[in-house]
């Protein structure tokens, strides 16, 4: 008995292949979501601000169950993620879930108060609250120099993330 009602499905994939994993899905016509969220990322020469898998190596599908197994010829997927010898089905309220989070956390990237790293520059490692945030800056009380300076909010990470 084949299952042809649409679910969410999670498929595993090649190491760093989500996004080009994901273009190859969505040029079949099959519904896929590749949560992302910016964080700094720092080169040598510089810091840039990139959209990287909130989930390393998982895509999110919506299909039948028989279009999920053809999903595997995919260049790039892997293989089905599978719960008790099934697919495993993520809920709707699982995915709006996911989709609000990252929401929230695109709206509020910095507080005042909140501790953050200096990523480049003559002040690269040095730690600092944060005073205010403008546009594209943020004004750090570095407590070591007893100092305010003005930082790019591209060069500054928040510490502590996860509490």
């Amino acid at each position: 008995m084949l299952n042809n009602t649409t679910n969410w499905y999670v498929l595993y994939t090649a190491a760093r292949a989500e996004k080009q994993v994901k273009e190859r899905i969505d040029a079949l016509g099959v519904e896929c979501w590749l949560p992302l969220h910016r964080t700094p990322r720092v080169w040598s020469d510089r810091v840039k601000m990139v959209d990287v898998p909130l989930f390393s190596s998982y895509v999110f599908v919506k299909c039948t169950d028989p279009v999920l197994r053809d999903l595997l010829r995919v260049y790039g997927v892997s293989r089905i993620i599978y719960y008790n010898g099934k697919p495993a089905i993520v809920r709707q309220k699982e995915i709006d879930a996911i989709k609000e989070f990252l929401e929230i956390a695109t709206e509020h990237p910095l507080c005042t108060g909140d501790e953050v790293e200096i990523l480049c520059g003559a002040m690269k490692h040095v730690s600092g609250k944060v005073k205010k945030v403008k546009k594209n800056h943020a004004l750090l009380f570095l407590e070591q120099l007893g100092a305010t300076v003005c930082v790019k909010l591209e060069e500054i990470a928040r510490v502590n993330r996860i509490k």
